[in-house]
């Protein structure tokens, strides 16, 4: 990531992001939890993307360079927390479970940043003992480095709905689906149904920030019918997709 910009203390506040505006890549030598109140925020690392609705934080690590995007209105709030402070000991961008709980202690500890009273750092101190029971979300996108690889994703990034499998855009990424599973495997964590999930349901987030119809997320982003989406988007975050704009 080009221009990385650097600063020492991960800042706490409050933030409001139009639909596709960006923070470029920056890094901190604190530790930052970030959490969108509406819409849905991506972080992007060279390793991927990570990406959270309202019912979703992400811990993003002292020193990793990042990048935030918006899509949808964004309330961003940013908390940050001392490199010495490590309460799930991560050492990666890593999504969180926000319980409403949790989502009122971001809320007030972002919401006057400057006040640094015994309160406050009682606050603090209960946030940080609910981060440290908060379940970890498997929603990343990672990013493929082999070149075969980075084709088949790029593929399917730029329409989600191809109903391909992997020998077919093996043929015209130049690899046998063989050879291309196991690169999921090796480089991604996950298999090609795997990904091919993430990425839809990625799609489907910015999307339904967009305010689209959830027949016209399923159809566009792949699925066969708009109850599988609302399915697969349920045991995913756990609710409707129906009912995702009206949680924030």
């Amino acid at each position: 990531m080009p221009h990385i910009r650097h600063t020492p203390q991960a800042p706490t506040r409050t933030q409001t992001l139009a639909a596709g505006q960006s923070i470029d890549a920056h890094r901190h030598d604190d530790h930052q939890i970030v959490y969108a109140g509406s819409g849905v925020l991506a972080v992007t690392t060279d390793a991927g993307t990570w990406f959270a609705p309202g019912t979703r934080a992400i811990w993003v690590p002292a020193g990793c360079v990042h990048a935030h995007r918006a899509h949808g209105h964004l309330d961003l709030h940013l908390l940050g927390i001392p490199s010495t402070v490590n309460p799930l000991r991560l050492d990666a961008p890593t999504v969180l479970a926000v319980s409403p709980l949790l989502r009122e202690l971001i809320l007030e500890c972002t919401r006057d940043a400057g006040d640094g009273g015994p309160e406050r750092r009682r606050l603090r101190a209960v946030l940080l003992d609910q981060v440290k029971v908060s379940r970890q979300q498997p929603v990343p996108l990672p990013a493929p480095r082999d070149p075969r690889l980075r084709t088949v994703c790029g593929l399917l990034e730029e329409n989600p709905a191809d109903p391909r499998g992997l020998a077919a855009l093996g043929h015209e990424a130049g690899a046998g689906e063989r050879t291309l599973s196991r690169l999921f495997r090796r480089e991604l964590g996950m298999t090609f149904p795997q990904w091919r999930t993430q990425l839809r349901l990625y799609h489907a987030l910015r999307m339904l920030a967009a305010d689209e119809p959830v027949t016209t997320v399923a159809h566009r982003c792949g699925w066969a019918s708009t109850s599988a989406f609302i399915d697969v988007f349920r045991r995913a975050f756990g609710h409707t997709p129906g009912t995702h704009n009206r949680r924030a």
